[in-house]
């Protein structure tokens, strides 16, 4: 008897996350560290198994050593299946018809044959750098009761930042009569956020005709969307009322930290009904000698000094008479003594020398123009010497 699955999950994470600066040099963007104890691929992975699709595709290419290591089997997320479950899937040669990604409608093009190996009657399109809860279940069940080709997830911005965005002209019933990717003057402020139900006949249908139009950018947005209004398919928009965040800039990344912190009411991790699962590393709970303000402690920590304001990973030390401030530490860091941390990221494996300072404080860095708006970034594995100072907007790849 052949098995089929309804719906098939194909998650887009090979993007590179140049906007991150040192924080991808080495790895892919889902990759990166999240909220203490998470990566942000952790979110669309446990939204699928939370939303009772097993069967995930994650379509993987910049740097992927790191993100294939930790998706691993699946088992964290419940996604180590005989049938199903999650697959890992690069570019690779064959005798036509493969290469590098070109864009997202053709790494999903060249994934044709895994997606129809599960037969499946939808499939979600997902994006592997957003840090949100969702229930795709609902969305597939208003794909279906709509009767659509297409469902756009999407949910309202502010106008003067639409442009940012891919933005749904809709009528008032929810179907989309126009599709535009990053319009210099948005008629609506309807943003897509980069997930797509399809009915899966529909989607391959459209990647063929547009893997064989050599104008085409390969692009969902550019592209695949545009050719299916064009065409009179039916298509429609899904409201999303709840936390969501594009995490592809400094200034994003640190946000989203901070909105961990209590600051945004529809945005709660601890949900035990809803829970974000993580292959987060084994660690003895955090010891706190010394002052905590507002913040998230992982297991593992040591701390001693200050903590105001701040995210810290698993194993941080925070020695006596230090200070972080207003920052993300991404995991196993040493902060020493008499040490000064403020508003700034800084990736796994750093070492902060005594007295050292990283970062000025927030209301002096906020005024600090660059592309990181005044956060401080140290990458993976450096040193910062003993009394060494890194200014407000730094960003930093090599020891200093």
């Amino acid at each position: 008897m052949l098995r089929k699955k309804e719906c098939v999950a194909m998650l887009l994470a090979g993007g590179q996350g140049s906007r991150l600066y040192a924080l991808t040099s080495n790895i892919a963007k889902p990759a990166v560290s999240f909220g203490a104890k998470y990566r942000i691929i952790d979110f669309p992975l446990s939204n699928c198994i939370n939303s009772g699709i097993d069967t995930v595709g994650v379509l993987t290419q910049y740097q992927p050593l790191v993100l294939n290591e930790y998706v691993g089997n699946g088992q964290p997320w419940d996604l180590d299946r005989t049938f199903g479950g999650v697959h890992i899937l690069s570019p690779y040669e064959a005798k036509k018809d493969t290469s590098w990604y070109k864009g997202t409608a053709n790494a999903i093009y060249q994934n044709i044959r895994f997606m129809k190996m599960y037969d499946p009657e939808y499939v979600l399109i997902l994006s592997g750098d957003h840090i949100y809860k969702m229930d795709y279940d609902k969305m597939l069940t208003a794909h279906k009761e709509s009767g659509a080709d297409c469902t756009i997830a999407c949910m309202k911005v502010p106008l003067k930042e639409a442009s940012r965005f891919g933005i749904l002209n809709t009528n008032p019933d929810g179907t989309i009569y126009e599709f535009e990717e990053k319009p210099k003057q948005p008629k609506s402020d309807l943003a897509s956020m980069g997930i797509y139900i399809f009915t899966a006949s529909k989607l391959f249908k459209y990647l063929e005709l547009d893997e064989q139009d050599p104008k085409s950018e390969k692009d969902f947005g550019k592209n695949i969307l545009p050719a299916m209004l064009a065409a009179g398919e039916k298509m429609f928009s899904y409201r999303f009322e709840g936390y969501w965040k594009d995490v592809g800039t400094i200034t994003s990344l640190l946000e989203a930290n901070m909105d961990l912190l209590g600051t945004v009411p529809n945005f709660e991790l601890r949900d035990k009904d809803n829970v974000i699962h993580s292959r987060s590393p084994l660690a003895p709970p955090a010891y706190v000698a010394g002052e905590v303000v507002n913040s998230l402690i992982a297991n593992g920590c040591e701390v001693e000094g200050k903590v105001i304001n701040s995210v810290i990973g698993t194993n941080c030390v925070i020695e006596e008479g230090a200070e972080v401030k207003d920052s993300v530490l991404m995991g196993n860091i040493v902060v020493k003594a008499g040490a000064k941390v403020n508003y700034s990221i800084i990736d796994e494996d750093v070492t902060i020398g005594v007295k050292a300072i990283v970062g000025d404080v927030k209301e002096v860095a906020c005024k600090v123009e660059g592309k990181t708006s005044g956060i401080t970034v140290l990458g993976r594995g450096i040193e910062v010497s003993d009394g060494a100072k890194v200014a407000a907007g730094e960003i930093v790849d090599k020891s200093v």
